[in-house]
Parts: C-alpha cells; sequence; structure tokens
C-alpha cells in the first residue's frame, strides 16, 4: 500500500476517497483511541503532571487493525480535524500505532472538497505539539478540578454529584439569573398612544413619556377631550441595515435555535453531517473570515441571482481576540449549491448557512425614517410617529435577522401615510395601557451560549457538550412552563368620554428555558461560598487565554497546571475538614394539625418536604414534584403533598391511587402510572375520570405500537416523531436506514440495544474533557449497557429477511 489516510469518522472517509483516487486507502479511527482512565492513576502529579493514557476497551481491536495497516503504507497521513482536539488525535494515533516520524505526515483542511484535500497533500506538516499541549493542558486541569472537586461534593451535600470547571460556572449564571428574576418587584405605567385616519389610513403615534400612576393618565385623556391634532413637525432621515457577519459556532448555534428550534447538539450533529459530506466548511470556529476565493464565488452567485446593484464584497474581523481556530466561518463549500443534505433538518440548517453567508456579502437596505410629531390643541405635551420606508432591501432579500423575526410589532405601525406639516387629523381613539417592567429574561441554550461566549469562557468545541452535560447531571432543565393570569387596567377616549376597563394577561409564560434545579442550586452556593475563585468567571476566563499561550508556545503546559494545582490542593483538604454539610434547609412553619415544624431541604434522593425535627421518630416526609423548588414552595404547598396518596377506586380488580412525583400528579394502577392532564385537579378527581385517563393512555400506546414480543415485553417497536424507533426498557434504540420495523426480530432488536448502548462518547470525540470527569454519575448507565449486551450475546441473531 503507497498511502494510508486515517480520519476521524467514516463518513469524511468515504467523502475523501473519492477524490484520492486507488493510490490512497482512506480508513477511520472514530474519534479519540486513547484517554485518561477513570481512576485517581490518571495523571502522575509527583512527576510534572504527567497523564497516563489508555486505549479505551472498545477501540484495542481497531488500533491493532489500524497498525497493521500504517505497517504496509509507505506513507501515513493523519487528517484530523484542524482544531486543537484533532491535532491531539493525530498525536496519539502517532504514539498508539507507534508511527515512524519519516513516513508520517500531518495534514488539514477547512472543508471537504477535491481542490481542499488535494492542497492539502500537496502541503504536509508535522504534528504541532503546541497544539496538543493546549488541549492536554485543558485535560488535566478538567479532570484535576472534576476529581477534586467532586469528592468534596459527595460528602458534604449528596453522593454521586460532581462538578467541573466550566459545567459549574455554567451552572452559576442559570442559579444567578433565576434569583434575579424571583427577586424581581414589577413596577407599572401607562404608555399612551393613539389612533388616526389619514384618508382611509392608520396613522399611530404615542406619548414619549410614561404616567407611573393611573389618575395621572386619567387626567391627561380627559384633558385631550375634544382636542384637535396637526402635524407640527416632519423629521426625514436616511438610514442603512447591515448584514451580519457569516456564522461561527456559537452563532450558528444560537441562530438554529430561535430560527429552527434545534437544540445545540442537534445544530452541531448536523452540522457536523453537512462538513463531512462536503457541503459545507468546519463546524467548529471562532472566526468570521471568509477566503478570498469565497468571497470572489459569493459575488459571483449574487450578480447571478440578483444582480451586481445587490452585491457588496467585504471582509470581517473576529471580535474574539482569543480565537484558536481562526481559518474560516462556516459556509457552503460551492455557493451554486442551494440545497443539501438527505433529511429535511440538513436542508433547512444548510439553508440557514447558505442565506447567512451570502447575505453577509450583499448591499446594505436602504431605509427612510420619519417621525412625525403631533401637536395637541388642549395640552403642551405632544405625540410622536415614527416609521420607515424601504427604499432599497439589499441583503434582506435573503436574509431576515432573527431580531425582526421575533418582534411583535404590527407592521402597519411601521409604515407612515402621506403627511406635511400644518395638516389636520382626523381622532379615532386614544388608549393609556398598563405596562409591567419584564423581569430578566430566563435563559435559553442560545442565549447561554452567547454569555459564556461574551465572558470568554469555552470554545466552540466546549459550548454543546458543557449545555449537555449540566442537563444530563440534573442541575439544569430545559421546559416549558404556563404563565399566570394578571389584570391590566385600559382606559379609552373615544367620543367625549373616558372608560375604565380591565382586562387579563398572562404573564410568566416560558418555552424551551433552562431552570436551575434544587440540587443545582445547593451544589452553586457550596461551590461560590468555599471556591469562590473556581466559579469566577475572570478565572475561568483567563484559563482559557492561558491555554491560548499554551498552543502559542509562549507557556509550558506543566507550569501552568502547577501553579494551578498547589493552592487548589490545599484548599480541597481544608473544605473537606471544615465545612458543614449543606442541604439547604428550608423552614416553612408549623403543621396546625400535629404542631409540628414543616421543613424543605435536599434529602438523599432529591428535595422533599418534612413534617417534623431530624430526630422525631414519627417525622413524615414527601418529595417534591418537579413544579415545586425548595426556594420557593410555600407552608400551604408543602402540606398539600401530605393528602396523597389518595385512593380514588378500584377498576380491574386493582385499586387507583393518585400520587404526586417528580414530574407532578399521576394515577398509579396494577404497577403502571398514568400522568394527570394538568385540566384535572389531582385533589378533585374522582374513579370515573381516573378510568378514563388510563384507557386514554392505553389507546395512546395501541396506536403507537408497531410491533411487541412475547418472549420479552419490555421490548417495542414504537412510532415515533421521527420515525419508528425500538424502545428496550428506558433504553430508545434508532433502527437503521432501508430496515423494515415490523420485519425486525427480537435477537435483532436485542443486538441494535447493545451496539448502540452508553456511553455514547465511546464513538467520536470528547470535546469538552471535564464532560467525563464526573467520577460517578455514569456508572448506572454503563452497568445497564452492559447488561443489555450480555443479554442481546445469549440469543442467536436470526438472520435478517
Amino acid at each position: 500500500m503507497k498511502n494510508l489516510v486515517i480520519v476521524e469518522s467514516p463518513s469524511k472517509a468515504k467523502t475523501i476517497q473519492k477524490y484520492l483516487g486507488d493510490d490512497f486507502v482512506v480508513t477511520s479511527c472514530m474519534g479519540h483511541i486513547r484517554d485518561l482512565p477513570e481512576n485517581d492513576t490518571a495523571i502522575d502529579i509527583e512527576h510534572n503532571f504527567e497523564p497516563v493514557y489508555e486505549v479505551s476497551e472498545d477501540k484495542k481491536k481497531l488500533v491493532a487493525d489500524l497498525k497493521k495497516l500504517a505497517t504496509t503504507a509507505e506513507t501515513v497521513w493523519l487528517a484530523s480535524d484542524e482544531d486543537r482536539e484533532g491535532e491531539a488525535i493525530a498525536w496519539h494515533l502517532s504514539e498508539a500505532l507507534h508511527l515512524d516520524e519519516r513516513k508520517t505526515k500531518r495534514i488539514v483542511f477547512h472543508e471537504i472538497t477535491k481542490p481542499a484535500i488535494l492542497k492539502a497533500i500537496s502541503n504536509p506538516r508535522t504534528i504541532n505539539k503546541n497544539l496538543v499541549d493546549a488541549q492536554q493542558a485543558r485535560r488535566v486541569l478538567d479532570r484535576l478540578v472534576g476529581y477534586g472537586l467532586s469528592p468534596v461534593l459527595w460528602r458534604k451535600v449528596q453522593r454521586n454529584l460532581s462538578a467541573g470547571r466550566v459545567q459549574s460556572v455554567a451552572v452559576r449564571l442559570v442559579v444567578e439569573r433565576e434569583r434575579e428574576v424571583s427577586t424581581f418587584v414589577s413596577t407599572s405605567q401607562f404608555k399612551v398612544s393613539a389612533e388616526f385616519d389619514v384618508e382611509g389610513k392608520q396613522l399611530f403615534a404615542e406619548l414619549p413619556k410614561r404616567f407611573d400612576a393611573e389618575t395621572e393618565a386619567q387626567n391627561f385623556l380627559e384633558r385631550c377631550v375634544g382636542a384637535t391634532y396637526t402635524i407640527a413637525d416632519l423629521e426625514t432621515k436616511p438610514g442603512k441595515r447591515s448584514p451580519s457577519a457569516p456564522f461561527t459556532t456559537s452563532t450558528l448555534q444560537q441562530e438554529a435555535s430561535r430560527k429552527l428550534g434545534f437544540s445545540l447538539s442537534r445544530t452541531m450533529k448536523i452540522a457536523q453531517d453537512l462538513y463531512e459530506a462536503g457541503f459545507i466548511t468546519y463546524m467548529r470556529t471562532d472566526s468570521v473570515n471568509l477566503s478570498e476565493l469565497a468571497i470572489d464565488a459569493a459575488r459571483m452567485e449574487i450578480s447571478s441571482l440578483y444582480g451586481a446593484t445587490y452585491s457588496a464584497p467585504r471582509a470581517y474581523t473576529t471580535k474574539v481576540a482569543s480565537a484558536q481556530e481562526a481559518h474560516e466561518a462556516i459556509r457552503p463549500t460551492e455557493f451554486s449549491r442551494r440545497t443539501a443534505g438527505e433529511s429535511e433538518a440538513h436542508k433547512r440548517l444548510y439553508d440557514l448557512i447558505w442565506k447567512r453567508t451570502v447575505a453577509s456579502q450583499m448591499a446594505d437596505a436602504r431605509l427612510e425614517r420619519t417621525t412625525a410629531t403631533v401637536a395637541v390643541s388642549t395640552v403642551t405635551e405632544v405625540l410622536q410617529a415614527t416609521g420607515e420606508v424601504l427604499l432599497f432591501d439589499g441583503f434582506l432579500k435573503v436574509y431576515m435577522e432573527s431580531s425582526d423575526d421575533e418582534t411583535n410589532d404590527d407592521d402597519t405601525k411601521k409604515m407612515l401615510p402621506p403627511l406635511s406639516i400644518g395638516q389636520s387629523l382626523s381622532f379615532l381613539q386614544m388608549t393609556a395601557e398598563q405596562r409591567f417592567a419584564r423581569p430578566p429574561a430566563r435563559y435559553t441554550e442560545a442565549s447561554l451560549v452567547k454569555k459564556l461566549e461574551e465572558l470568554g469562557i469555552g470554545r466552540p468545541s466546549t459550548y454543546a457538550p458543557t449545555i449537555s452535560t449540566i442537563q444530563n447531571r440534573k442541575y439544569v432543565i430545559k421546559e416549558d412552563r404556563d404563565g399566570v393570569p394578571r389584570s391590566v387596567v385600559s382606559l379609552l377616549l373615544k367620543g367625549a368620554s373616558v372608560q375604565r376597563m380591565v382586562k387579563t394577561e398572562i404573564t410568566g409564560a416560558e418555552r424551551s428555558k433552562l431552570f436551575p434545579t434544587d440540587i443545582g442550586m445547593v451544589v452553586t452556593d457550596f461551590l461560590t461560598k468555599h471556591f469562590d475563585d473556581i466559579l469566577d468567571y475572570q478565572f475561568t476566563a483567563n484559563v482559557e487565554k492561558q491555554f491560548d499561550e499554551i498552543a502559542e508556545g509562549d507557556v509550558a503546559w506543566s507550569a501552568m497546571i502547577r501553579d494551578f494545582y498547589v493552592p487548589f490542593r490545599q484548599e480541597i483538604d481544608k473544605v473537606a475538614e471544615t465545612a458543614e454539610r449543606q442541604s439547604g434547609e428550608r423552614e416553612l412553619g408549623v403543621d396546625p394539625v400535629s404542631g409540628k415544624r414543616v421543613s424543605v431541604r435536599l434529602g438523599r434522593y432529591g428535595p422533599l418536604a418534612q413534617i417534623g425535627d431530624a430526630d422525631d421518630p414519627d417525622k413524615r416526609q414527601k418529595g417534591l414534584p418537579g413544579t415545586l423548588s425548595i426556594n420557593s414552595i410555600t407552608l400551604d404547598q408543602a402540606l398539600e403533598l401530605f393528602k396523597f396518596p389518595k385512593a380514588i377506586g378500584t377498576f380491574e380488580g386493582f385499586t387507583m391511587e393518585v400520587k404526586v412525583g417528580r414530574f407532578g400528579p399521576y394515577i398509579e394502577h396494577n404497577g403502571d402510572f398514568y400522568s394527570i392532564p394538568k385540566s384535572d385537579d389531582p385533589h378533585t378527581i374522582q374513579g370515573d375520570r381516573g378510568v378514563e385517563i388510563i384507557l386514554a393512555k392505553r389507546q395512546s400506546i395501541q396506536e403507537r405500537t408497531i410491533k411487541t414480543f412475547e418472549d420479552d415485553p419490555t421490548v417495542k417497536i414504537l412510532k415515533g416523531r421521527w420515525g419508528p424507533f425500538i424502545a428496550v426498557g428506558k433504553q430508545n434504540v434508532r433502527i437503521p436506514k432501508g430496515t423494515e420495523a415490523a420485519d425486525l426480530t427480537l435477537d435483532e432488536c436485542l443486538l441494535l440495544a447493545a451496539q448502540q448502548a452508553p456511553p455514547a462518547a465511546t464513538k467520536g470525540r470528547k470535546k469538552a474533557a471535564e464532560t467525563s470527569d464526573a467520577p460517578a454519575s455514569n456508572k448506572p448507565a454503563k452497568k445497564a449497557a452492559k447488561k443489555t449486551a450480555r443479554k442481546a450475546a445469549t440469543k442467536k441473531a436470526a438472520p435478517k429477511k
């Protein structure tokens, strides 16, 4: 064999093989082949923090196969990704395969196209050890922090908890925002607006000032009774809107979340598919730069589609000073390709990337902004009407900014009818609406990434894993929450009288927002109290800068680790000895029935309410449902929990009991659980309604069931939102493309379950090192995976039809 090319994924290998021909064999290493073992011996602290790497069990055969291929090749080309993580993978391959430096070459490319691959082959280099050291420093530091803090949390808060250098800071942001929201006191003001008729067209104007009291607003409207309204002044100014820069990793994640509703992890998975298929450039980047070739290709496509007047080639500069992947922004590899990808999701994300990139090279939109001042004959105050006219759409022809998509303004209020100074206006009505101040917005996944980026915390490769980790570990949850009704006063001047109305609006409704859990808040409080420097935003950002300095060769990685570790170890030992246990306990009051103290705290299995003291042998405890928090629960809400379980009758010979669990009220019947809809009150629900809920759930399950198996009732083939899938207990298993779901046998289902069993990180890259540094949090998943694999191995796989 002349040439062996090793890339990270099979799909990438398949694409590159097409470009290189028969003289090259392209194969995949399936991501990282070595990592730190999950024990305390992974880092030799006494010998300059030397890491001890191991080939993971599931990669040993792969490494042996790669060794055989490498020994027969004249040249080995290491073609892992171009960032620090990719450089580390290339180094681990070189070390584990014992490659001869004389016949080993390192190549990088930021897009998988034939010209880019051939150019990389023509310009090989050696492995950049500075980049490897930067990645190694991150990995070692995160392991030291994770394995240092987690045992302290086990002893002082709760077992099986974890902490991480970046993840704990991310949780802190969510916790602090939640407390800002909970302590926010909303005040209201009255906003005055008027509506006029101008030759059949509407004109809306507002009073610039707002009134704090209803009486002030009432008085102003009464003074306007019988007034005449004229245009006192017109001011017209030219304006423009410029396009945004092409996507970086974080801006792609934010925009895909806003426009497409994609989670961060889904965005990155789809983007990686598009990259490996050769449709877009590398998807982990801090840069907004475009190559001259790309700018020229965009200019030609824009001129062809929209005309030369729409083309305005421009270069963007990266604002992030420490951008480590400063190569190119995320862009299409061919601007003439208008659609790409297998699934609808792939097509939608590619379309977003295409539009954003093309729009970035288009002309500004030109506007004319007009402000009309309306004089009121009976008062000294004036009203103002503002509007704009789009003179030239420019980049807006292709791409509308996400902030515009989210606005609720009525477009008719933005366009002004023809007006002239001195013109009299036909008055229709005037309103004074009570408007309440809004608390700070809770974070979405996308806005949390934006905040981390602003603070200089994390890198493109770590954003999505960090957000996933804090949710997987139940420190933060993403969910919808219903709002509550609120009365709003509205005053209306129409004709010669002012009417007062009270309307109802819903406030506090949230969609796909991040909320801290009780355990997340208790852990954050403990860490900020005892390890404030680790959770300090500036400290975490400074660590990122030090990684950048290591990548530049300016700092020795082991020296940086030593400077951090010595005081950190001393602090760990001190806190372990002196800190008190923390449970977030909060006293609510007294139980009117027993006269005993009522409190809430974090227990061994989660947050709970308790009647009685800790040493009371007759104390009663109830777990808090997910809708309640130890930080906000009231005495009445806590006492309500002790009214359950409540029997509501029998059905099919078994008792129906209403209970309240972590996710709300439900009915337990014959070992099965049926959620009670929000429209039903669990306190008043009766037996007949309970039977209806049970039968409705059974009908729903039956309608979505494709196949079941008598030999193992825990295995089912079901219809899902994205197509058929296999449910093996609590594990959801993908069905390969082209496979007829109804034809699968039990053995084939179990085999697929074993192949897809966690930990999923054994396939692909561990982009955020700290996500694997929780000593115990993933053990149950591993045990379940092994059990499933053993079960599948004991059965003989039937041949596929």
